[in-house]
């Protein structure tokens, strides 16, 4: 291929825009691999689906960049730390990803061992992953935070973890469970000193944007009411349990696409708890949840393929909103919690697959090497 050739390569394909500098075409016309995000660190698919031939891997195949996790999560934490610094902010930034996003060994495994440095915890919505995130050795300071359906057995592995030396946040997405706790530290007369931390999921005016924006807003099925926060405010000050709380939890939707949306749902989260903090609580948490959108096309735009925002002004944003909410009600920062899962998982995987036929102008054209003549029933096959 010729420079000019290359060049329509990299506009055609857009590469450049939604690569997020992982991923590009080289000065030879092919397509290059950045697991780092340094240019000067590349590799060709092409030679690793050779490689991949040699052992008998035939396409497709997935090919996986455990190193682009790793990167995507030292750029969250970085943009969180430069912003913290930045506005003179009092709390720090804790990263946990959420499991159900990539259920996959490998893919946890990597989460874990390169996010140790920066205490990356895990998030859990069920017990099976909750009994899974158990067998990980996470970093001292790290956070196991649990949301989702909580039954008794889920309350009762939550009580053995925290036992365990485990960080473990039990957030509350309604009052029945937090009665189910209460119960639970009864019947088995459990002291306070052993009792999980608690968080209390709240359900926000402010909606996302995009393809899940139908699930946040006053009409979502999650979190609690005002009137449901004040009475799980209430059930834990009946119970003595008002230092357990220690964090204020909510999410507005998968890949929210537009700065804005996020801005309000932070305003309005900062609001409650300053309120919360006001009525007598103490919680030290505030966690943001996940949506933290991908540029799919690499249009930075508002589109649902798209998010007009990068991860710097994403954490410029959050800092800054919650820290001046804060000052303007005279209270403590809080330590920012995020629960993204998309932006961490999307660049660490390709799929390769052969070219199987060709349609342009001229009508479909077949490769020479996509089909083959069987002997034996003298057909063709694919």
């Amino acid at each position: 291929m010729n420079i000019k050739q290359i060049q329509e390569s990299r506009e055609l394909s857009g590469i450049e825009a939604w690569g997020a500098s992982y991923f590009g075409i080289d000065d030879a016309g092919y397509v290059v691999c950045h697991p780092t995000g340094e240019d000067y660190k590349s590799i060709r698919l092409s030679e690793l689906v050779e490689e991949a031939g040699k052992q008998d891997i035939r396409t497709p195949l997935i090919l996986r960049f455990p190193q682009i996790i790793q990167a995507q999560l030292e750029r969250m934490h970085k943009a969180f730390t430069e912003a913290i610094w930045e506005y003179n902010y009092g709390g720090r930034h804790f990263g946990v990803f959420p499991f159900k996003v990539n259920q996959r060994r490998e893919f946890i495994d990597a989460v874990v061992s390169r996010g140790y440095k920066m205490d990356w915890g895990l998030e859990v919505g069920s017990k099976t992953e909750f009994i899974a995130a158990l067998s990980y050795p996470m970093s001292e300071d790290s956070l196991l935070v649990c949301n989702g359906f909580k039954d008794g057995e889920f309350i009762e592995i939550a009580f053995i973890a925290s036992n365990l030396g485990r960080n473990v946040i039990l957030v509350v997405e309604g009052p029945d469970e937090l009665e189910l706790v209460i119960k639970y530290m009864k019947e088995n007369k459990v002291s306070f000193a052993k009792c999980p931390e608690i968080g209390i999921r709240a359900r926000l005016y402010s909606k996302g944007s995009g393809k899940w924006e139908r699930s946040s807003g006053e009409t979502s099925k999650f979190g609690l009411t005002t009137i449901e926060l004040i009475q799980a405010l209430k059930i834990l000050e009946k119970a003595n349990l008002q230092s357990k709380l220690t964090m204020l939890h909510f999410h507005i939707g998968s890949q929210v696409t537009a700065i804005k949306r996020f801005k309000n749902a932070l305003k309005e989260a900062a609001r409650v708890y300053t309120k919360v903090i006001k009525m007598g609580f103490s919680p030290k948490h505030l966690n943001i949840g996940g949506g933290v959108g991908v540029d799919y096309d690499g249009s930075k735009t508002s589109a649902q393929s798209s998010a007009n925002y990068t991860m710097q002004e994403f954490a410029n944003d959050a800092v800054y909103v919650i820290g001046e909410v804060c000052n303007s009600e005279n209270v403590e920062h809080p330590n920012i919690i995020t629960e993204s899962g998309r932006v961490i998982a999307a660049y660490h995987s390709v799929v390769v697959a052969d070219i199987r036929e060709v349609q342009g102008e001229e009508g479909t054209q077949f490769t020479a090497e996509s089909y083959q003549l069987d002997d034996e029933t003298k057909c063709i096959k694919a």
